[in-house]
């Protein structure tokens, strides 16, 4: 937490999380809240947890594209900010519905920001991706790299960036843009995880894998560019994300003139099998690996440079580490087996 997270004044407001049920929306219910600020969740349950919620948090059971119910939540709860994290995130399913991603996450937003501008928010932060960028031509990738997304989930994100960009140039509204890498790991006190079921990020998959939730772990091309041939990604712990998005809020409340777009990365790359050799060595287990051809899209590698928010806000990764971010990944998929 920064200096300005704790001034009074910066609480004058309490914050809207959009997607607060689902797994990055809740991390960062939990940050804002421990930072003392006061919280609201607007989630639709589709894919989010009703338990999810620190019971510290008023919970609004609904859709962002209710204007109605938002506008009621803006007015009543006070509220000053969003952090907007609800919407679809699985690629593959972007490819084949792709208008189910233009509903949830370009029209759905739409209609959040009109509603954020009539009730008066003055901050904005979007949880946008590195899949914006598609498929670099340099690593690391920078903010100010070409953004040519090569699935619809993606472009559905960057049409949500450019809505905003306007939308702050004509209206008293500033906006932050953090652009995820691959997010991975829990709560390092175990109050909140990833719970989706049929989840295809690699770290909450190979963990299943270790407590016998799956058979093996498939292994999409072992011929890239890459030391060991296999994709390179820039894993990021949600804690240190979450922190980001209070970062990302004081900077948009100290200097209400000015929007940002960030890479939320931590610069350092690690290999699907250096992934599934880290569980391996914190499980105490042997994943079963199957390989498999490539899948169509996949770059080699896939990393953040990280200059840009380490220059424009305090700060600095606290759980950079392989290891730990597959030790929490771990306990939390411990912790679901037990219940």
């Amino acid at each position: 937490m920064s200096s300005d997270a704790s001034r009074p004044e910066a609480k004058s407001f309490a914050v809207l999380v959009t997607g607060g049920a689902g797994y990055i929306g809740s991390h960062a219910v939990l940050a804002l809240l421990d930072a003392g600020w006061r919280v609201s969740v607007i989630d639709n349950l589709v894919t989010g947890f009703r338990d999810a919620v620190d019971p510290r948090a008023r919970f609004h059971e609904g859709d962002i594209a209710d204007e109605a119910l938002v506008a009621r939540i803006l007015a009543e709860d006070g509220i000053g900010a969003i952090l907007h994290f609800a919407g679809s995130v699985v690629v593959p399913e972007s490819v084949a519905d792709p208008l189910k991603y233009y509903r949830n996450n370009t029209a759905n937003s739409r209609s959040l920001i009109e509603s954020a501008v009539k009730g008066g928010v003055r901050h904005f932060i979007f949880s946008s991706t590195a899949a914006t960028y598609g498929i670099p031509d340099r690593i690391p990738v920078r903010e100010d790299m070409p953004t040519v997304p090569i699935n619809p989930y993606g472009m559905s994100k960057l049409m949500t960036e450019a809505m905003l960009r306007d939308v702050a140039a004509a209206h008293p509204m500033n906006y932050c843009a953090l652009r995820y890498f691959n997010v991975a790991g829990a709560d390092p006190q175990g109050r909140a995880g990833q719970s989706t079921a049929g989840a295809t990020h690699l770290i909450k998959v190979a963990v299943e894998a270790a407590l016998g939730k799956r058979a093996e772990v498939a292994v999409f091309g072992t011929d890239y560019a890459t030391p060991d041939g296999t994709g390179v990604r820039d894993y990021i712990h949600v804690g240190d994300l979450a922190d980001a998005h209070l970062h990302a809020l004081d900077a948009l409340i100290a200097r209400p003139g000015e929007s940002h777009v960030m890479n939320c990365g931590y610069g350092r790359g690690f290999s699907v099998l250096e992934v599934l050799d880290s569980v391996d060595r914190i499980a105490g287990t042997a994943v079963a690996r199957r390989m498999e051809p490539r899948r169509p899209g996949d770059p080699d590698a896939l990393v953040a440079d990280n200059a840009r928010i380490l220059g424009a806000t305090p700060w600095r990764p606290r759980l950079d580490d392989l290891d730990t971010i597959v030790a929490h990944a771990l306990a939390w998929e411990r912790k679901l087996a037990g219940r």
